[in-house]
């Protein structure tokens, strides 16, 4: 699908309205699960929004944005640290969405694309973020200007206080050194709370292969914080 001037002015009308009501805790309540009597209309219900979306419904797109905005954005926000970054990558997975909606074929379900969508995105600018920071590190070294070429990400939230902002933000950074996957598995998991099989169908493996990552995260983690988290 080609986003023409005026789809991207109303997609940039439909994303001016979204906004995020609250700040980032770790851990954050769990979503509950759906109980499976309701998954039949669960599925049925999200055909017929895909269904709309690929017709090019304005209204489905809203629904769309109001009724995935929160999950995609904390998803991001778990991985990046920053509500900045966190709310232009979340903008950038629905972009993403309504440009590419035609070629949804369904093989995964919609709330599977829409994370897997965002857990990319999210590691991508994890990546431009560590390059950067190695760039201005080596800048600094090799002495060529005193100007700050990055920035850090603020990691300070008024209600990370459980075990203290500076244990919390060692457990950040712990979580960020895991390699892709583990870091995907672990997020998912603690942070928005998806059974091993939505974990599996995002990252598009086995039950057993996220059980594996999820055992070799949390023993990593266990190594570099025990005793100071005991909560891991």
């Amino acid at each position: 699908m080609t986003l023409l001037p005026a789809a991207t002015a109303k997609v940039g009308r439909a994303l001016f309205l979204f906004s995020v009501s609250r700040m980032y805790t770790f851990p954050l309540p769990c979503l509950q699960p759906i109980p499976s009597s309701a998954q039949p209309a669960a599925a049925c219900a999200e055909a017929e929004l895909v269904a709309q979306l690929q017709q090019g419904s304005e209204a489905a797109f809203r629904t769309l944005v109001e009724r995935y905005q929160h999950r995609i954005y904390r998803t991001v926000l778990a991985l990046l640290h920053s509500p900045e970054e966190a709310e232009d990558v979340a903008q950038e997975v629905f972009v993403e969405v309504y440009q590419t909606i035609g070629r949804f074929r369904g093989e995964a379900s919609l709330t599977t694309w829409l994370y897997r969508l965002a857990t990319s995105r999210a590691l991508k600018q994890q990546r431009r973020a560590r390059a950067r920071k190695r760039f201005a590190y080596l800048t600094s070294l090799l002495g060529f200007d005193n100007r700050v070429l990055y920035e850090p990400a603020h990691n300070e939230h008024p209600q990370a206080q459980l075990e203290g902002q500076q244990q919390v933000a060692l457990l950040r950074a712990r979580i960020a050194q895991l390699p892709d996957q583990q870091q995907v598995a672990f997020t998912l998991r603690h942070e928005q709370e998806l059974s091993y099989e939505e974990i599996a169908a995002v990252l598009n493996t086995t039950v057993s292969a996220v059980e594996s990552l999820l055992f070799r995260a949390r023993k990593t983690l266990r190594h570099h914080l025990q005793p100071t988290l005991r909560h891991v």
